[in-house]
């Protein structure tokens, strides 16, 4: 499981460059289930200019002092409340089982 330092970590270096509507940690970490190998999962509520792939990446950036490696989903706000009970949407794994570390 991540400590608080790492998800302060996340939470802040998100926060402040990016200022989304929540993050919302997801998978083995949130269930806690993480072993060595384990990601850091990542749903990021943003309502994104341009490109989702650009600014994933550059969340990521971001995050390079984390040593996890890092899968990030970008989805607006509308998008996650279109689709949190819908059955094999990341948004319905993410309201189910994720931690918000972050909300506005």
């Amino acid at each position: 499981m991540l400590s608080q330092n790492e998800l302060d970590f996340i939470k802040t270096r998100l926060s402040l460059k990016f200022d989304p509507d929540k993050v919302i940690l997801f998978g083995s970490q949130a269930r806690e289930q993480d072993d060595k190998f384990s990601d850091v999962d990542l749903l990021v509520l943003t309502n994104p200019n341009g490109s989702r792939r650009k600014l994933m990446l550059a969340m990521d950036r971001e995050l390079r002092g984390l040593n996890y490696a890092r899968d990030i989903v970008i989805l607006s706000t509308e998008e996650f409340e279109r689709d949190k009970d819908i059955v094999g949407t990341i948004a319905r794994y993410a309201n189910k089982e994720g931690k918000v570390i972050y909300a506005r």
